[in-house]
């Protein structure tokens, strides 16, 4: 089936809701598709040409367009080998297999990960493409010249446009060949759609729970029960969600502040999820100070970042810092706002 008749048998049998924005999407990805299902051509001395343009889709807009599920429609209906993966577990393999090849003494340590991803795949889905660490930024482009070159294409998701990758990141002059590689080697289209569906599934919904509350039909509504998992590499250390999907992500209090995680860990998550569902928060007295200016700064990393946030907790927030120990009524203000209906970037 092509994405448009996959995509108009879910809207037949109800599992989506008619969307112009994301019907319109879906031409771009059935370009690459349709490539694809043409197969590897070869030349006059059997030997396979160099894959043609286009070389995949960078498609971007809003939280809660569609994105993901546009992309896993791609994937699900690819007519070769293919891979979805969120762009930050991704660029974490990818890390860990340079330095083991670095310490192998291979020259070139990007090359034989990239060689076995063209031995497996034919097209790669990456899901949340966000630039924000130097690292990352330096071998992207190497990357995907080596896919690109090895035939394999590439279907991305991202809430930023091509020219805003990695704005304002160091040495950012280095990484300008590698946006101009994305607009003119792929098809970039942007999702614009007044409606926010993620927003629409939260619609009328609490997010902040006393006691407990209906947080696993929550999960299950905004993620379909899928869960990839996620770990986030920060200065050296692994931060593993074991609950993520397509920028959902659910965790307790004990793993994000009962843990001795610092400000760039909370940055760093605060990058990589859009939600947040957040389990078990106690009441926080003068015994738990070091989990409660854990917990003071993951609020303060997701309210910069505007990451739609829910809670299950012990007591409302004015009521979670016992006794007044802590400088908390920042904190409790801040989940308070997070709670109207209209937050989240």
């Amino acid at each position: 089936m092509t994405l448009e008749e996959t995509y108009a048998a879910r809207l037949k049998d109800g599992t989506l809701i008619p969307d112009p924005a994301q019907a319109a999407a879906i031409k771009p990805l059935e370009a690459v598709r349709a490539k694809l299902a043409e197969g590897t051509k070869r030349s006059l001395f059997g030997r396979a040409k160099p894959a043609e343009d286009p070389m995949g889709a960078y498609l971007w807009g809003g939280v809660g367009r569609g994105k993901s599920m546009l992309m896993d429609l791609f994937h699900e209906t690819s007519p070769v080998p293919s891979r979805r993966v969120h762009f930050h577990a991704f660029m974490q393999e990818l890390h860990e297999a340079m330095h083991e090849a670095r310490a192998r003494g291979t020259r070139d340590a990007l090359a034989p990960f990239a060689d076995g991803v063209i031995k497996e795949i034919r097209v790669l889905c990456f899901d949340e493409m966000q630039i924000t660490d130097i690292a990352d930024a330096m071998i992207v482009g190497r990357l995907f010249e080596k896919l690109f070159a090895g035939g394999v294409r590439v279907v991305t998701t991202s809430n930023r446009p091509p020219d805003d990758l990695y704005l304002n990141g160091l040495n950012r002059t280095l990484f300008l060949p590698f946006i101009e590689m994305v607009k003119t080697r792929m098809i970039v289209h942007h999702l614009e759609s007044p409606r926010d569906h993620r927003q629409d599934r939260l619609a009328g919904a609490p997010v902040y729970f006393v006691g407990g509350g209906a947080l696993d039909e929550l999960w299950e509504s905004l993620t379909d029960g899928r869960s990839e998992g996620l770990t986030l590499r920060v200065k050296g250390r692994d931060l593993r969600l074991e609950d993520f999907s397509s920028g959902v992500a659910r965790a307790s209090f004990k793993e994000l502040c009962g843990k001795p995680l610092g400000a760039g860990d909370y940055l760093a998550l605060a990058r990589a999820v859009r939600v947040l569902i957040l389990t078990d928060v106690p009441v926080l007295d003068r015994a738990h100070g070091n989990e409660a200016r854990r917990f003071i700064t993951l609020i303060d990393a997701l309210y910069e970042a505007r990451v739609k946030l829910i809670v299950s907790a012990e007591a409302e927030p004015e009521a979670l810092s016992s006794g007044g120990v802590f400088e908390f009524a920042r904190t409790a203000s801040r989940l308070r706002e997070m709670q109207s209906a209209d937050w989240g970037a």
